[in-house]
Protein backbone atom coordinates (compact mmCIF):
# COMPACT_ATOMS: atom_id res chain seq x y z
CA UNK A 1 0.00 0.00 0.00
CA UNK A 2 1.05 3.61 -0.42
CA UNK A 3 2.54 5.74 1.86
CA UNK A 4 -0.05 8.67 2.69
CA UNK A 5 0.55 10.86 5.07
CA UNK A 6 -1.90 12.57 7.41
CA UNK A 7 -3.41 16.10 5.93
CA UNK A 8 -1.54 18.49 7.48
CA UNK A 9 -2.45 22.79 7.04
CA UNK A 10 0.93 23.89 6.18
CA UNK A 11 0.44 26.62 4.48
CA UNK A 12 -0.98 29.09 7.14
CA UNK A 13 1.50 28.37 9.09
CA UNK A 14 4.84 28.73 7.32
CA UNK A 15 6.41 31.77 6.25
CA UNK A 16 6.30 32.85 2.35
CA UNK A 17 9.61 32.76 0.69
CA UNK A 18 10.39 35.98 -0.25
CA UNK A 19 11.99 36.73 -3.29
CA UNK A 20 14.84 39.21 -3.16
CA UNK A 21 14.72 41.55 -5.54
CA UNK A 22 17.66 40.11 -8.02
CA UNK A 23 17.07 36.67 -7.58
CA UNK A 24 14.95 35.31 -10.51
CA UNK A 25 11.55 34.06 -10.37
CA UNK A 26 9.11 33.37 -12.49
CA UNK A 27 8.15 36.01 -15.27
CA UNK A 28 4.79 35.11 -16.21
CA UNK A 29 1.62 34.56 -14.25
CA UNK A 30 0.87 30.58 -14.91
CA UNK A 31 -1.99 28.91 -14.17
CA UNK A 32 -0.85 26.09 -11.91
CA UNK A 33 2.06 28.11 -11.07
CA UNK A 34 4.26 26.57 -7.63
CA UNK A 35 5.13 29.97 -6.12
CA UNK A 36 2.68 29.82 -3.31
CA UNK A 37 3.42 26.52 -2.72
CA UNK A 38 7.01 25.96 -2.79
CA UNK A 39 7.45 26.81 0.89
CA UNK A 40 6.02 23.03 1.15
CA UNK A 41 7.74 21.82 -2.07
CA UNK A 42 11.00 23.09 -1.03
CA UNK A 43 10.28 20.70 2.19
CA UNK A 44 10.21 17.69 0.34
CA UNK A 45 13.61 18.67 -2.16
CA UNK A 46 15.82 15.33 -1.42
CA UNK A 47 18.53 15.29 0.90
CA UNK A 48 20.89 14.73 -2.39
CA UNK A 49 19.80 18.13 -3.38
CA UNK A 50 20.56 20.14 -0.44
CA UNK A 51 23.88 18.03 0.58
CA UNK A 52 25.01 19.32 -3.14
CA UNK A 53 25.24 15.93 -5.17
CA UNK A 54 22.76 16.68 -7.34
CA UNK A 55 24.68 17.44 -11.09
CA UNK A 56 21.61 17.35 -12.91
CA UNK A 57 17.55 18.84 -12.67
CA UNK A 58 15.12 18.31 -15.17
CA UNK A 59 11.27 19.72 -15.02
CA UNK A 60 9.48 18.15 -18.34
CA UNK A 61 6.86 20.31 -17.86
CA UNK A 62 8.43 24.04 -17.35
CA UNK A 63 5.31 26.42 -16.86
CA UNK A 64 5.86 29.10 -15.12
CA UNK A 65 9.52 27.58 -13.59
CA UNK A 66 9.04 28.34 -9.93
CA UNK A 67 10.69 25.43 -8.74
CA UNK A 68 13.43 25.59 -11.19
CA UNK A 69 14.38 29.01 -10.46
CA UNK A 70 13.92 27.98 -6.35
CA UNK A 71 16.39 25.91 -7.12
CA UNK A 72 18.67 28.07 -9.48
CA UNK A 73 18.90 30.47 -6.68
CA UNK A 74 19.68 28.06 -3.77
CA UNK A 75 21.66 25.24 -5.27
CA UNK A 76 22.72 25.98 -8.86
CA UNK A 77 23.25 22.67 -10.46
CA UNK A 78 25.80 21.90 -12.90
CA UNK A 79 23.17 21.20 -15.73
CA UNK A 80 18.92 22.22 -15.94
CA UNK A 81 16.43 20.91 -18.84
CA UNK A 82 13.09 22.66 -18.82
CA UNK A 83 10.92 20.74 -21.48
CA UNK A 84 7.15 21.63 -22.33
CA UNK A 85 4.38 21.20 -25.27
CA UNK A 86 4.14 24.66 -25.22
CA UNK A 87 5.62 26.42 -28.26
CA UNK A 88 5.25 30.24 -27.07
CA UNK A 89 6.10 29.44 -23.62
CA UNK A 90 9.52 27.72 -24.67
CA UNK A 91 10.07 30.20 -27.23
CA UNK A 92 10.03 33.09 -24.58
CA UNK A 93 12.17 31.35 -22.18
CA UNK A 94 14.65 30.87 -24.91
CA UNK A 95 14.46 34.98 -25.99
CA UNK A 96 15.40 35.54 -22.55
CA UNK A 97 17.99 32.90 -22.33
CA UNK A 98 19.69 34.81 -25.76
CA UNK A 99 18.51 37.93 -25.83
CA UNK A 100 17.37 39.62 -22.91
CA UNK A 101 18.13 43.18 -23.57
CA UNK A 102 16.60 43.06 -26.96
CA UNK A 103 13.03 42.14 -24.87
CA UNK A 104 13.65 44.70 -22.89
CA UNK A 105 13.74 47.57 -25.42
CA UNK A 106 10.66 45.53 -26.95
CA UNK A 107 8.53 45.76 -23.53
CA UNK A 108 9.60 49.12 -22.73
CA UNK A 109 8.17 50.30 -26.05
CA UNK A 110 5.08 48.41 -25.67
CA UNK A 111 4.28 49.58 -21.89
CA UNK A 112 4.83 52.88 -22.71
CA UNK A 113 2.59 52.87 -25.59
CA UNK A 114 0.04 51.23 -23.61
CA UNK A 115 -0.16 53.55 -20.75
CA UNK A 116 -0.46 56.44 -23.24
CA UNK A 117 -3.52 55.64 -24.47
CA UNK A 118 -7.18 56.13 -22.97
CA UNK A 119 -8.49 52.87 -21.72
CA UNK A 120 -10.79 52.41 -25.13
CA UNK A 121 -7.88 52.63 -27.18
CA UNK A 122 -5.80 49.76 -24.51
CA UNK A 123 -8.67 47.42 -25.21
CA UNK A 124 -8.15 47.79 -28.77
CA UNK A 125 -4.34 47.40 -28.68
CA UNK A 126 -4.86 44.01 -26.51
CA UNK A 127 -7.35 42.87 -29.43
CA UNK A 128 -4.47 43.62 -32.04
CA UNK A 129 -1.78 42.04 -30.25
CA UNK A 130 -3.32 39.19 -29.52
CA UNK A 131 -5.05 38.85 -33.20
CA UNK A 132 -1.06 39.16 -34.44
CA UNK A 133 -0.03 36.65 -32.07
CA UNK A 134 -2.86 34.12 -33.44
CA UNK A 135 -1.51 34.76 -37.18
CA UNK A 136 0.80 32.27 -38.81
CA UNK A 137 4.48 32.44 -38.05
CA UNK A 138 7.98 31.31 -38.33
CA UNK A 139 9.41 32.65 -35.05
CA UNK A 140 12.84 31.46 -33.27
CA UNK A 141 14.41 32.83 -30.67
CA UNK A 142 17.38 33.95 -32.99
CA UNK A 143 15.28 36.25 -35.25
CA UNK A 144 13.50 39.67 -34.82
CA UNK A 145 10.28 37.37 -35.55
CA UNK A 146 10.83 35.01 -32.22
CA UNK A 147 12.00 38.17 -30.19
CA UNK A 148 8.41 39.90 -31.27
CA UNK A 149 6.53 36.76 -30.14
CA UNK A 150 8.15 36.70 -26.58
CA UNK A 151 7.43 40.50 -25.89
CA UNK A 152 3.20 39.62 -27.33
CA UNK A 153 3.52 36.92 -25.26
CA UNK A 154 4.74 38.42 -21.97
CA UNK A 155 2.24 41.45 -23.15
CA UNK A 156 -0.83 39.54 -23.50
CA UNK A 157 0.11 37.89 -20.18
CA UNK A 158 -0.23 41.00 -17.92
CA UNK A 159 -2.96 42.82 -19.75
CA UNK A 160 -5.30 39.69 -20.42
CA UNK A 161 -8.09 38.45 -18.40
CA UNK A 162 -6.79 36.60 -14.85
CA UNK A 163 -3.66 36.34 -16.20
CA UNK A 164 -4.69 33.07 -18.03
CA UNK A 165 -3.02 31.02 -21.18
CA UNK A 166 -5.01 29.17 -22.81
CA UNK A 167 -5.80 28.28 -26.17
CA UNK A 168 -8.63 26.70 -28.15
CA UNK A 169 -8.75 23.54 -30.04
CA UNK A 170 -6.96 25.72 -33.41
CA UNK A 171 -4.18 26.54 -30.57
CA UNK A 172 -5.51 30.15 -30.87
CA UNK A 173 -5.15 32.40 -27.51
CA UNK A 174 -8.62 33.66 -26.62
CA UNK A 175 -8.37 34.90 -23.72
CA UNK A 176 -10.29 38.19 -23.65
CA UNK A 177 -8.86 41.76 -22.26
CA UNK A 178 -8.19 42.29 -18.48
CA UNK A 179 -9.31 45.67 -18.30
CA UNK A 180 -6.53 46.35 -15.32
CA UNK A 181 -6.02 50.04 -13.93
CA UNK A 182 -2.14 49.92 -14.65
CA UNK A 183 -0.41 47.01 -15.62
CA UNK A 184 3.29 46.90 -15.11
CA UNK A 185 4.30 45.33 -18.52
CA UNK A 186 8.26 44.73 -17.98
CA UNK A 187 9.70 43.87 -15.23
CA UNK A 188 13.32 44.75 -15.90
CA UNK A 189 15.29 43.44 -13.04
CA UNK A 190 12.69 40.12 -12.78
CA UNK A 191 13.91 39.32 -16.68
CA UNK A 192 17.45 39.90 -16.09
CA UNK A 193 17.48 37.29 -13.23
CA UNK A 194 15.61 34.73 -15.13
CA UNK A 195 18.42 34.88 -18.32
CA UNK A 196 21.02 34.46 -15.71
CA UNK A 197 19.47 31.58 -14.03
CA UNK A 198 18.72 30.06 -18.11
CA UNK A 199 22.41 30.44 -19.00
CA UNK A 200 23.09 26.83 -18.13
CA UNK A 201 19.36 25.23 -19.09
CA UNK A 202 19.02 23.85 -22.06
CA UNK A 203 15.28 24.46 -23.25
CA UNK A 204 13.50 22.25 -25.19
CA UNK A 205 10.09 22.29 -27.37
CA UNK A 206 8.85 18.91 -26.78
CA UNK A 207 7.05 16.79 -23.74
CA UNK A 208 7.63 14.63 -20.75
CA UNK A 209 8.47 11.18 -22.73
CA UNK A 210 11.86 12.96 -23.46
CA UNK A 211 12.86 12.61 -19.92
CA UNK A 212 14.50 9.24 -19.54
CA UNK A 213 16.49 9.97 -22.40
CA UNK A 214 18.03 12.88 -20.55
CA UNK A 215 18.55 11.78 -17.11
CA UNK A 216 21.88 10.42 -15.58
CA UNK A 217 23.43 9.34 -12.83
CA UNK A 218 22.81 12.03 -9.82
CA UNK A 219 19.86 13.89 -11.38
CA UNK A 220 16.58 15.15 -9.26
CA UNK A 221 13.22 15.39 -12.05
CA UNK A 222 10.41 17.39 -10.91
CA UNK A 223 7.34 16.75 -12.71
CA UNK A 224 4.21 19.35 -12.77
CA UNK A 225 1.92 17.81 -15.27
CA UNK A 226 -1.57 19.48 -16.37
CA UNK A 227 -3.30 18.52 -12.96
CA UNK A 228 -6.29 15.48 -13.03
CA UNK A 229 -9.44 17.49 -13.01
CA UNK A 230 -10.98 17.91 -9.31
CA UNK A 231 -14.54 18.40 -10.51
CA UNK A 232 -16.34 18.21 -13.72
CA UNK A 233 -16.70 21.42 -14.05
CA UNK A 234 -12.72 22.45 -13.86
CA UNK A 235 -11.12 21.31 -17.12
CA UNK A 236 -10.05 23.79 -19.70
CA UNK A 237 -7.12 23.70 -22.29
CA UNK A 238 -4.78 26.27 -20.51
CA UNK A 239 -1.12 25.30 -21.64
CA UNK A 240 -1.61 23.72 -25.10
CA UNK A 241 -4.49 22.31 -27.89
CA UNK A 242 -2.94 19.09 -26.83
CA UNK A 243 -5.17 16.65 -24.17
CA UNK A 244 -3.22 15.41 -21.05
CA UNK A 245 -6.40 13.22 -19.55
CA UNK A 246 -6.23 9.92 -17.60
CA UNK A 247 -4.07 7.67 -20.15
CA UNK A 248 -1.42 10.52 -20.08
CA UNK A 249 -1.58 10.20 -16.49
CA UNK A 250 -1.16 6.84 -16.65
CA UNK A 251 1.48 7.01 -19.15
CA UNK A 252 3.69 9.44 -16.85
CA UNK A 253 3.03 7.40 -14.23
CA UNK A 254 4.50 4.48 -15.86
CA UNK A 255 7.64 6.68 -16.81
CA UNK A 256 8.02 7.72 -13.23
CA UNK A 257 8.36 3.57 -12.41
CA UNK A 258 10.53 3.09 -15.30
CA UNK A 259 13.13 6.25 -14.06
CA UNK A 260 13.01 4.84 -10.40
CA UNK A 261 14.50 1.69 -11.43
CA UNK A 262 17.65 3.78 -12.95
CA UNK A 263 17.75 5.49 -8.83
CA UNK A 264 17.01 8.93 -10.03
CA UNK A 265 15.17 11.46 -7.70
CA UNK A 266 11.76 11.84 -8.43
CA UNK A 267 8.92 14.61 -7.06
CA UNK A 268 5.43 14.95 -8.90
CA UNK A 269 2.81 17.50 -8.07
CA UNK A 270 -1.22 16.76 -9.31
CA UNK A 271 -4.31 17.64 -7.53
CA UNK A 272 -6.09 15.64 -5.50
CA UNK A 273 -9.18 13.72 -6.65
CA UNK A 274 -10.29 13.26 -2.86
CA UNK A 275 -11.30 16.60 -2.83
CA UNK A 276 -14.83 15.81 -3.48
CA UNK A 277 -15.15 12.22 -2.63
CA UNK A 278 -13.36 8.96 -2.61
CA UNK A 279 -11.71 8.36 -5.74
CA UNK A 280 -7.78 6.49 -5.28
CA UNK A 281 -6.37 7.44 -8.82
CA UNK A 282 -3.28 8.15 -7.89
CA UNK A 283 -3.04 6.49 -4.81
CA UNK A 284 -3.25 3.31 -6.70
CA UNK A 285 -1.12 4.75 -9.46
CA UNK A 286 1.76 5.47 -7.84
CA UNK A 287 1.31 2.35 -4.90
CA UNK A 288 4.46 2.00 -3.32
CA UNK A 289 5.83 5.00 -3.38
CA UNK A 290 5.70 8.16 -1.12
CA UNK A 291 2.22 10.80 -1.12
CA UNK A 292 1.87 13.46 0.98
CA UNK A 293 -1.33 15.90 1.04
CA UNK A 294 -0.83 19.24 1.42
CA UNK A 295 -2.81 22.01 1.36
CA UNK A 296 -2.59 24.42 -1.84
CA UNK A 297 -4.00 28.23 -2.38
CA UNK A 298 -5.42 28.04 -5.95
CA UNK A 299 -5.74 31.64 -7.28
CA UNK A 300 -6.45 31.66 -11.06
CA UNK A 301 -9.80 31.09 -12.16
CA UNK A 302 -12.55 32.36 -13.83
CA UNK A 303 -14.92 32.31 -11.09
CA UNK A 304 -14.01 33.97 -7.67
CA UNK A 305 -15.81 30.94 -6.10
CA UNK A 306 -13.34 28.04 -7.89
CA UNK A 307 -10.33 30.21 -5.98
CA UNK A 308 -9.54 28.77 -2.70
CA UNK A 309 -7.80 26.12 -0.68
CA UNK A 310 -7.54 22.87 -2.41
CA UNK A 311 -5.64 19.67 -1.45
CA UNK A 312 -2.73 18.88 -3.44
CA UNK A 313 -0.70 15.87 -3.69
CA UNK A 314 2.89 15.93 -3.75
CA UNK A 315 4.51 12.12 -4.88
CA UNK A 316 8.10 11.31 -4.25
CA UNK A 317 10.65 8.04 -4.59
CA UNK A 318 12.08 8.91 -1.88
CA UNK A 319 11.47 9.79 1.87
Amino acid sequence: MPQIALRQPVLPNLPKLKLVEDEAGPFLKWAGGKSQLLPVINQHYPQELLNGDIQTYIEPFAGGGAVFFDIQNRFSPQRSVLIDTNPDLVLTYQVIQQDVQGLIRALAAMEAAYHAVAPEEQQAMFYAVREEFNTPHTATASNQAGLNRASQNIFLNRTCFNGLFRVNSKGKFNVPFGQHKKPTILFEKKLRAAAKALDKAEVIHGDFTQTPSLVKPKTFVYYDPPYRPISVTSHFKAYSKEAFNDDTQRQLAGMFREIDQRGVKQMLSNSDPTNYGPDPFFDDLYQGFTITRVDATRFINAKGTGRGVVRELLIKNYD
